[in-house]
């Protein structure tokens, strides 16, 4: 029996333009007493790539591609190495595949490893799973024992896309963007300088979500004010906290309550929407919602969720953010203290909330941005299997 073990090195999230490193292990499991003479010969394995877009044929009809050679010789040969064999959807992005060894015997509980290095294309689509379209990455290793099929063995991994990373000159030479002193010999400092992808891809992550400018937004209405929100910054990164304050006491419009929620607005592209069909879904994936009658100040803090995916674009979808906010406010300029009855109340007395208020809702979406993180805390994922 042979078994095969793959698995990402450090993690198993990645920005694109990185280079993945996979472990895979190939291990005779024959060790039994009747099975310790029996050895394994494998003529070949190999490795590769790939990026599996599915995509809901209701919402997006893509014209379909012509077979290639590889899949015409799939269908009636099953010796030979197609990554994408029995998946649905395409392949929307393929490495060139990468041949481990060939001819290789394996003794009874011997065992070989091997290293496997590809380049994440830096125009490659991020990992997503929407309403109309998901973006899968696996690697998948392919090996044939003498005289059976191929056998395939898929690991999946992610993949964050970080904007600005194409034109790499950009960040070349940080030093060049420093004051200099003209009577100290100019040294280069290499610790600090950017060594490769991804520490480029911090860098630039960094410098679109430091706090620059606060931002304050008037929530009016035909009415009057109803409240002024400040919100510290515009970009955020997975995992962080969007914190933000409400401010009612210069307010003329009573605000009873509200809810606010980030949502993700996944627009598909008019070229391939079919007819009939609302160009946009939207997923609300945090809600928060806050009682804020007699309220001078409050605040907000919204998480995004590290299984988010940051905003992007290809020919097919386009992804944005927002905070979607709902404010119950009174219909009219009214005292609340009156109406509430709370000018009347004595010392002794219990205040009774109002059995009913003339209300209206006001809706307000604030566009916001959300970007990759640092992919190295995430834990690596290992799958495997055995072949007899």
């Amino acid at each position: 029996m042979l078994e095969v073990y793959a698995q990402p090195i450090d993690r198993s999230v990645f920005v694109a333009g990185e280079t993945i490193e996979c472990r895979i292990v190939f291990i005779n499991a024959n060790t039994g007493i009747k099975q310790r003479t029996k050895s394994v010969q494998l003529a070949w394995a190999s490795a590769q790539i790939h990026c599996q877009c599915t995509t809901n044929e209701s919402r997006i009809s893509i014209p379909k591609s012509e077979p290639t050679s590889a899949d015409l010789s799939s269908s009636a040969n099953e010796t030979s190495f197609v990554p994408s064999r029995g998946e649905k959807g395409q392949a929307v992005l393929t490495s060139k595949p990468t041949i481990l060894f060939c001819d290789l015997a394996l003794k009874s509980g011997e065992r070989r490893e091997f290293i496997y290095k590809e380049s994440i294309p830096l125009d490659a689509p991020p990992s997503y799973r929407g309403n109309s379209i998901k973006y899968a990455y696996k690697i998948t290793i392919g090996t044939q024992q003498l005289n059976k099929p191929t056998e395939l063995l898929r690991v999946s991994f992610r993949v964050l896309v970080v904007p600005g990373l194409n034109d790499l000159t950009v960040y070349a030479d940080p030093d060049s963007l420093t004051p200099s002193n003209p009577f100290r010999k100019q040294q280069k400092n290499k610790e600090t300088a950017p060594t490769g992808i991804l520490d480029i891809a911090l860098q630039i992550i960094q410098n679109l979500t430091c706090r620059r400018t606060t931002n304050f937004y008037n929530i009016t209405n035909s009415n009057g004010k109803v409240a002024r929100f400040c919100l510290f910054k515009q970009a955020f990164r997975i995992g962080d906290d969007i914190i933000g304050t409400f401010d009612f006491s210069l307010g003329t419009i009573p605000c009873i309550k509200m809810a606010v929620s980030l949502q993700s607005e996944e627009q598909v592209s008019a070229e391939c929407r079919k007819k009939n069909t609302s160009n946009s879904s939207i997923t609300t994936h945090c809600r928060q919602q806050l009682f804020c009658l007699h309220s001078l100040h409050t605040h907000i803090t919204i998480p995004v969720p590290l299984t988010a995916t940051p905003e992007f674009f290809t020919d097919l979808v386009h992804l944005k953010w927002k905070l979607h906010f709902e404010f119950v406010v009174c219909s009219d300029t009214v005292d609340v203290n009156a109406l509430c009855g709370l000018t009347s109340l004595t010392e002794y007395e219990t205040w009774k909330a109002p059995e009913c208020l003339q209300v209206e809702t006001m809706i307000w979406d604030l566009p916001v941005k959300i970007l990759a993180t640092n992919p190295v805390s995430c834990p690596p994922h290992s799958t495997s299997v055995g072949y007899g």
